[in-house]
């Protein structure tokens, strides 16, 4: 590494990160129907990097990440975006938070259809009556290879393209961070491939941050680090994560979740 990428480095892991939560708890229900979602969970996703959330079926981490997003409130806790705590916002700055400062990307691709990829692209920043960084843009469209459907239509995309349009549009606002939740669900294995590595190029080449629920041990290989719930509960992190450490880690969930099952029965 030279020393320009080191001092870059070096200046990514002081930096606040870009979200964190902080004894986060998520309760549903009460009474005998109380489902504890997330349990006194701390953990911050640094600012430069991509972060993969994982975990058994029921293990919170959809939970985690609409929280740490904005999207659900705490039931207890707290929620961060960089130095900014989300239960301190009313309804409308916290949705101009999520507008200016977070990103989404999810299985469903969210595309209008009667627009085409450009005006997707850009939507969110329209909608706000911003004008976006053309040149940003450009970059964006030329990672996403995206170039010559600009003036395509959803309907006109397969899957994986559709997807990137998605992903384009999340980044189109320099957000701080981008949610993606289980983004290649609806994908084949090659497209899903794609997607993932341009996530991954928008993190390393563009200094961009992401934060990515998934169930697949090879999609979270893709991430710089994986961190692990189980029960509500974050149990473990991994860093430079491959696709066979991560698969079987989640053995050894499967494992203990079946011993914790027989034990209550």
């Amino acid at each position: 590494m030279n020393s320009t990428a080191s001092a870059s480095a070096s200046v990514r892991e002081t930096t606040t990160p870009a979200a964190r939560v902080v004894d986060a708890a998520k309760v549903y229900g009460s009474g005998d129907t109380e489902v504890r979602a997330l349990d006194g969970v701390s953990v911050d996703f640094r600012a430069g990097r991509f972060t993969a959330i994982m975990g058994p079926s029921g293990s919170g981490k959809s939970t985690l990440m609409h929280c740490a997003a904005g999207l659900d409130p705490l039931t207890s806790g707290a929620a961060y975006i960089g130095d900014t705590e989300l239960s301190s916002l009313d309804d409308r700055r916290l949705t101009l938070l999520r507008r200016d400062r977070v990103g989404f990307v999810f299985q469903a691709f969210n595309l209008l259809p009667t627009l085409t990829v450009a005006e997707n692209i850009t939507l969110p920043m329209d909608l706000a009556g911003a004008r976006g960084d053309a040149e940003w843009i450009d970059a964006l469209v030329d990672v996403v290879g995206l170039g010559d459907r600009l003036h395509h239509r959803p309907a006109e995309l397969s899957g994986g393209q559709q997807q990137r349009v998605a992903v384009a549009r999340a980044f189109a606002s320099r957000p701080d961070v981008v949610f993606a939740d289980e983004p290649t669900g609806n994908l084949d294995s090659r497209s899903g491939e794609e997607v993932l590595g341009l996530l991954g190029r928008a993190v390393r080449q563009m200094d961009r941050t992401v934060v990515m629920v998934t169930h697949d041990p090879v999609a979270a290989a893709h991430a710089d680090e994986v961190v692990f719930l189980a029960d509500g509960r974050l149990v473990d992190r991994m860093p430079a994560p491959t696709a066979d450490r991560v698969l079987d880690r989640m053995k050894a969930f499967d494992a203990a979740g079946g011993l914790r099952r027989a034990v209550r029965s």
